[in-house]
């Protein structure tokens, strides 16, 4: 009976503590009196309490305008908004402090933070990736301002793996257009554009993102595309095409000898031969 007794005791007691505290900060959210409810906002961020920091300091913004606090206050928030996970809310709350007191005393990092809210905000490189570039455009202005930041080195690495996430999202795109051709089985204008399309988003990818590590993935295939094109295409298109991947081809060889696709290139050359007849 001990045993069962004494959870349930614990329970009542943090009850009634959660019921204080929340009692406690309904109190200080009401006072008029601004200077101490700043002060217990200010107790709440130090303690982790965001969403409590949060509410208070939204509504101490515009009372603390012009005032010592007005900095310090708005950052919190900016902060609070963060560690609650309000990503898209902090960007824009750092961004407004950085607009705002550009040589203030969390300038630097207010701006590193609009970066850091926009990267851990940013989607899944199959989704709309309008808020990684805004990350990448927010990481590379800190980078302008404060190039000599301590938060360089993180900067930087967020910037690449930003950088990549756009990357995946060509190479995603291009796959699909690759599969979109080859699903409607012979020839036909759907699937010759689809390749043609595979072709044009791989090169822009490479020339966009020359040293990109997934750079055999994006010439393996536009040489695929090439040759499937030219194997799908009207007898008036057929021999020129051939050539062209032909050419693809050898260049995909030139450039990595070592590929574990170097066989199914050779095997491409074959077949290209025997239609241009060399």
């Amino acid at each position: 009976m001990k045993k069962r007794l004494f959870p349930i005791f614990l329970t009542l007691v943090l009850t009634v503590l959660t019921a204080g505290c929340t009692g406690e900060f309904n109190r200080v959210f009401k006072s008029s009196d601004y200077d101490y409810r700043y002060e217990y906002a200010k107790q709440c961020f130090a303690l982790g309490k965001y969403s409590q920091a949060e509410n208070l300091l939204l509504d101490l913004i515009a009372l603390k305008k012009g005032t010592e606090d007005a900095q310090e206050c708005l950052y919190m928030l900016a902060m609070s908004q963060y560690m609650n996970g309000d990503f898209e809310a902090a960007s824009e709350t750092f961004r407004k402090y950085h607009t705002t007191y550009p040589k203030g005393h969390f300038s630097e990092r207010a701006l590193y933070y609009v970066g850091q809210s926009l990267y851990e905000g940013a989607p899944e490189p199959r989704l709309d990736q309008t808020p990684t570039i805004g990350a990448i455009n927010a990481y590379q202005q800190f980078l302008d301002y404060y190039p000599d930041s301590p938060m360089r080195s993180t900067a930087q690495d967020r910037l690449f793996i930003l950088q990549d996430k756009l990357v995946v999202k060509e190479l995603l795109s291009a796959q699909l257009y690759f599969n979109l051709g080859g699903y409607f089985g012979n020839v036909n204008s759907s699937n010759e554009s689809n390749y043609i399309s595979c072709i044009i988003t791989a090169q822009n990818a490479l020339k966009t993102y020359p040293y990109t590590k997934w750079r055999e993935d994006f010439s393996l295939l536009v040489m695929k595309s090439k040759f499937l094109l030219a194997e799908n295409s009207s007898e008036e298109k057929r021999l020129e095409r051939y050539r062209d991947a032909e050419d693809e081809c050898y260049g995909f060889i030139n450039e990595y000898p070592e590929s574990k696709d170097r066989s199914l290139a050779e095997r491409y050359i074959t077949k290209c031969k025997k239609f241009i007849g060399d």
